[in-house]
This record gives structure tokens, C-alpha cells and sequence, in this order.
């Protein structure tokens, strides 16, 4: 130290060499449409990588962009290209093209999928307000409190759709390189696996599909409306326009093929039927398949499920059946129909039945768990009570309400599940019917569900008609009900559910393909009766669940039996616990009388050869005992 002081004073300009290095800043040029070259930018490629001196040869063989992924150790000795060494070199080059491991990544531990590396560009994307908006958005709703560990976010799950993006479409990459796929094309995938949640508004689904449909009832905004104008809004308002021209992207034309990712093609009335036009503008039909990987129009086998289903399982305490690890194996592209879709193994199809069976369930066990929709029920009414109380400032210093937040993205981007606790802990008295509901949340002072039933076919799903049975149910009176307790119409709930197998009630097996190992180019189509007889014979269902505000055990007891006095007269199925709520009722329908009848695997005709044969027993013992 004393030496480099001593030095310093002989000579000051020696400051300079004792200065911290500064760190070096990499400028890498991304070829990433290289598919698009013609012969003269293939060569100025060989040259920037130090291969001038092949460019001749390049040239002469009129080698383009297209050729580059064809080309091997094998076929440059044949043009001349004699050193092997120099063989390798080239093809090092030309590797970089399309891996995009060309950058130093991000990694991220994650509980679900381990090491989790993201290219720098997504970096960039994550590190924004937008983005770690959804930090603060419940991935499984009001589900958080009925199962303790569904504390996760939609943060975690959209890296994690980002990740198993990238992983799918690598693995076609990497087994199919006839598909031309670029290193652009990963990066547009990987974003909207990342970007693909963004317009999740608080409690996730139940702001979407109870709040907004109630406060907004003229409207249809969908989750993935909000996340296309949230994505537009986090680009511009980050300056990320530039940043994805640096690593490679194509404006505007990769921001279309990401959006349409998310939400389908935008233009909303082109159709997605077979023999219908293209409907896509970011990619052409050859790249068709790259619209099955984050949210699949087709049959729904997509990365988005396969993060929730192993996330959420996690998270809830239930066992996950699908492994999408063996999906990746297996994964290929095949042409059907003049377009290219991912197909998968003849073998797989029984695992494909189990992924829908296993989200069936998650629905039945968690997402539509009783308790979880009643509580999902009371934050909707406090938000609704609350909605133009709460002002949040968007754009220009423009006010928003709760339900006029998705019209204002710089408003919208403020609003996340901490508005549950705004609410709770105000003083305001425009509040106050609002914060007491939240109370009896925290409190647990719950409505309770007075049954749960089915249409014999399915009914229209409306806020109307749900009204409408509101009012019948607490008009539907037993004659042996005490007289002196008034149900009203407001104290009752009813909520529809539908429970599909992602598709309404169409298989979506139906509209998978599928390979032989013989032929793994072929596409075929496997049907329900070549699989199992143990199959579901519908794929579609609708519940019918009425809940009740008051907690008194005389209001709740007489609101059990108005519930089921009005499924005897709207001729709906028995409630499960009917005949101990409800013992002097349920005899009085004959159809709900419990004789088993269609659940032995009898036909119709075996069953009345049996019905006769038990009538003409009981005939005879009446004449051997008269």
C-alpha cells in the first residue's frame, strides 16, 4: 500500500492504471431469421463467423437460409470442404442459429420443476411492474382458504409455463429439425407461456367469472382479453420494443404471433373449423403446431395444464397422475388435414384419459369445493357493495372503479388481491357492509350450502335464471314446514357449476392424433371403444348448489327442506343427504325411491325379465301364505 502511495506521488497520472475495470458489455448479433436468407446473406454469415474463405463454396452450391439445418459433418466433405476440422467449425456456426442457448440465462429454483433457466429477454419481461403484479394474484382464488398450502401465486405458474414452453418446443426442435423451428420462434413461445396470465384480475378466476359478470353484466371480458391489452401496456410502458428487436424478435409481426398465442387469432370472427381460411397472421399454417403449445384451441393438451395440474397438486395436498416428462418423449409433428399438429404415442392414449380425469378432479376437490365457492361467493358481494367506493387513478389521472379497472391498464395494474385487506381494514362507512362480510370471512361465519343437486338435462347458466330460482326455492314450502319461519329470496344463493372435460361435452380424445411406432409420420385417430370399456360414456355435467346466509339453526334446518321441496318440483335429482333432511319428503317421489334401478349393468330387457320374475315370487308366496 505504501509503495502504491509512493508511486502516486512521483507520478499522478498513474491513477489511471489503478482504476476498477468496468465490466465489459457483449453486443451479440442474433440471426434468428435465418430461414429467410438467400445465398448472399448465408455467405456474410460465414464471414462474421470467421469462415470467409468457404464463402466460394457456399456459393456455387446456392446454399440458402433454408438448407442450413440440412446440412451435415457428411455433406461439406461432399461440396469440398476437406479438413475435418473445418467441417466441424462450420457446423459449430450454424448450430448457433437455432439453439438458443447462445446467451447466458437466468435460473430460477423452483419447487415444481427444479432449475429453471430463462433467457435474458424474459428476464427483462419478468422484471417489470406488470409482471410482478401477479405476485399479489392468488393462483387458486378463495381455494387458499379451505386448503392451507394453496398459497401460491400466478407469479411462480407463469414462469412455469414459460419454462415447459421452451421445453416443448425445444423437444421438437431437437427431434424434428425438418421443422424449420427458429430461435425466434422459441423466444415468441417462451413469451407467451410467460405472458399468458397477465390479465388475471384479484382471486384469479372468481374476478373474471363471478365479480365482473355480476358488476358488468352487459359486457364479455374474459381474463385473456386483459392479458393481450396488459402485454401491449408492459411492452410500450417498458421501452422493450427495442430490446426485442436486439435479441432477434421481428416487430410487429412476433408481437401478433404472441398474442394470438394467448387468445387465439384477433381477429374475432375469422373461425378455427376445419376446411375454414388460416386464421393466424404471426405464423403460417406450416408453423401451425406452435399454436398447440401454450393455450391448445384443439384438444387442450397444453403447457398451461401441465404447470397447474403438478403445481396446484403441490400446493393442495393431492396426487398428480400426469407426467408431462413423458409426454416430451413422445411428442412429435405430423401432418393432418393439409396442416401440422403435435401428435403423441398410440400407447399414450390411456394417459391422456387419466390427465382429464386428474383435472376433473382437482375441479371437484378443490377448485369447486363447497366451502371454497361459498367464500369465493361472499368476497364477490363485498366487492360489489365496495366496487364504486374503490377509486384507483389510471392514465392521464383518470379515476377507475373496481369493475372499470380492466377498461385502464395503468389502473388495472394497481388492483390485486390486496384489495381484500383495503377493504377489511378501512374505516370509510360507504365500507362497512362490505368490510362485515370480509369479517365474517376471516371469522368464519360462513353461508352454509343447503344441497346440491342436478337437471336431468342441461340448463342455461344465467344471472336471471339464477334469480328466478332464488325466489322458487324460497317459495317452495313443504305443507309439514313450520309455519312461523319466512324464508326470503335474497338469503339464498344458487350457484350452476359445469364440469367438462375441457370441451364441453365433447371428448377432446376426439381431436388428438396420434402415431404408430412403424410409422411415426402418420397421423391416426384412436376412439373411445378401441381404448376401454371403463371409460366415461358423457363428458359433461352440471351441478346445482343453493346456499343459505343465515346461520340459525331453526332458518337452516326449514331452508334444507325448501331446497328439497324444490328439487321434487323441478323434478331434479335427489340431494345426496335428501332422506336425513328431509325424511318425510322423499317418499313422496317415486322416482327417488332407492331400488338401484340402472346402476347393475343390467339392459332394459334383463331388467324386466328380473322385475317379472321378483313380481311372480312375490305372487306366489302370496297365494302359499293366504
Amino acid at each position: 500500500m505504501e509503495n502504491r502511495k509512493r508511486k502516486l506521488e512521483q507520478d499522478p497520472s498513474a491513477v489511471d492504471t489503478f482504476k476498477t475495470p468496468e465490466k465489459r458489455v457483449s453486443v451479440v448479433r442474433h440471426d434468428s431469421d435465418f430461414m429467410r436468407w438467400g445465398v448472399d446473406e448465408t455467405c456474410q454469415y460465414l464471414h462474421r463467423q470467421g469462415l470467409e474463405e468457404w464463402e466460394d463454396t457456399f456459393r456455387e452450391q446456392k446454399i440458402t437460409g433454408v438448407g442450413l439445418r440440412y446440412l451435415s459433418e457428411t455433406e461439406l466433405e461432399k461440396i469440398g470442404i476437406g479438413p475435418l476440422g473445418v467441417r466441424l467449425q462450420i457446423l459449430h456456426s450454424l448450430r448457433k442459429l437455432w439453439q438458443i442457448a447462445a446467451e447466458p440465462n437466468k435460473v430460477f429454483n423452483d419447487p415444481i420443476h427444479g432449475h429453471v433457466e430463462m433467457h435474458p429477454l424474459l428476464i427483462r419481461i419478468i422484471d417489470t411492474p406488470q409482471f410482478q403484479r401477479l405476485r399479489n394474484l392468488k393462483q387458486l382464488g378463495g381455494t387458499y382458504y379451505v386448503f392451507p398450502g394453496a398459497s401460491h401465486n400466478r407469479f411462480e405458474h407463469s414462469i412455469g409455463v414459460g419454462y415447459l414452453a421452451g421445453q416443448l418446443v425445444q423437444a421438437l426442435n431437437d427431434r424434428q429439425p425438418e421443422l424449420l423451428i427458429s430461435r425466434r420462434d422459441i423466444l415468441c413461445v417462451q413469451i407467451a407461456g410467460l405472458c399468458h396470465d397477465l390479465g388475471h384480475g384479484p382471486f384469479s378466476h372468481m374476478f373474471d367469472g363471478m365479480f365482473i359478470r355480476k358488476a358488468r353484466p352487459g359486457i364479455k371480458w374474459k381474463h385473456e382479453t386483459a392479458s393481450l391489452a396488459m402485454f401491449d401496456y408492459l411492452v410500450s410502458d417498458n421501452g422493450l420494443e427495442p430490446v426485442m428487436e436486439q435479441h432477434g424478435l421481428v416487430l410487429p409481426e412476433d408481437l401478433v404471433f404472441i398474442k394470438e398465442q394467448i387468445a387465439g387469432p384477433l381477429d374475432t370472427k375469422a373461425s378455427l373449423s376445419q376446411g375454414a381460411p388460416w386464421p393466424y397472421k404471426g405464423r403460417s399454417e406450416d408453423k401451425s403446431f406452435l399454436y398447440e403449445i401454450v393455450a391448445n384451441k384443439r384438444n387442450g393438451i397444453d403447457v398451461d395444464k401441465w404447470d397447474y395440474f403438478a403445481r396446484d397438486c403441490y400446493h393442495l395436498g393431492i396426487q398428480n397422475n400426469f407426467d408431462y416428462r413423458r409426454f416430451l418423449k413422445f411428442a412429435r409433428v405430423c401432418e393432418v388435414d393439409g396442416k401440422k399438429h403435435i401428435c403423441t404415442r398410440d400407447k399414450e392414449v390411456g394417459n391422456l384419459y387419466d390427465m382429464f380425469h386428474t383435472r376433473n378432479c382437482l375441479h371437484r376437490r378443490a377448485y369447486q369445493h363447497k366451502v371454497g365457492n361459498i367464500i369465493e361467493t361472499m368476497i364477490t358481494e363485498a366487492f360489489l357493495k365496495a366496487d364504486q367506493h374503490i377509486q384507483i387513478e389510471g392514465s392521464g389521472g383518470e379515476m377507475f372503479t373496481l369493475s372499470t379497472a380492466i377498461d385502464d391498464m395503468e389502473a388495472y395494474t394497481k388492483l390485486t388481491d390486496n384489495v381484500f385487506e383495503q377493504i377489511l381494514n378501512s374505516s370509510s362507512p360507504e365500507l362497512a357492509e362490505s368490510r362485515q362480510i370480509l369479517r365474517n370471512i376471516v371469522c368464519r361465519r360462513l353461508y352454509k350450502c343447503v344441497g346440491q343437486t342436478q337437471a336431468n338435462k342441461p340448463m342455461e347458466d344465467n344471472q336471471d335464471m339464477c334469480l328466478h330460482w332464488e325466489r322458487a326455492v324460497a317459495g317452495s314450502k313443504p305443507q309439514s314446514a313450520a309455519q312461523d319461519v319466512i324464508l326470503q329470496p335474497e338469503d339464498f344463493v344458487v350457484s350452476v357449476i359445469n364440469l367438462d372435460y375441457g370441451m364441453k361435452g365433447k371428448n377432446p380424445i376426439n381431436n388428438v392424433r396420434f402415431y404408430c411406432k412403424n410409422d411415426p409420420t402418420k397421423a391416426i385417430q384412436i376412439r373411445k371403444n378401441q381404448v376401454s370399456k371403463l371409460l366415461p360414456e358423457s363428458f359433461a355435467e352440471q351441478l346445482i348448489r343453493v346456499y343459505y346466509k343465515k346461520t340459525d339453526e331453526r332458518s337452516l334446518e326449514a331452508a334444507k327442506k325448501h331446497f328439497v321441496q324444490w328439487c321434487m318440483n323441478m323434478n331434479f335429482s335427489k340431494p345426496q343427504d335428501g332422506d336425513v333432511i328431509a325424511p318425510e319428503l322423499t317418499p313422496l317421489k317415486d322416482s327417488w325411491s332407492n331400488n338401484n334401478e340402472g346402476e347393475s349393468g343390467e339392459d332394459d330387457g334383463t331388467r324386466a325379465i328380473n322385475w317379472a320374475n321378483v313380481n311372480g315370487q312375490k305372487k306366489a308366496k302370496a297365494r302359499l301364505f293366504k
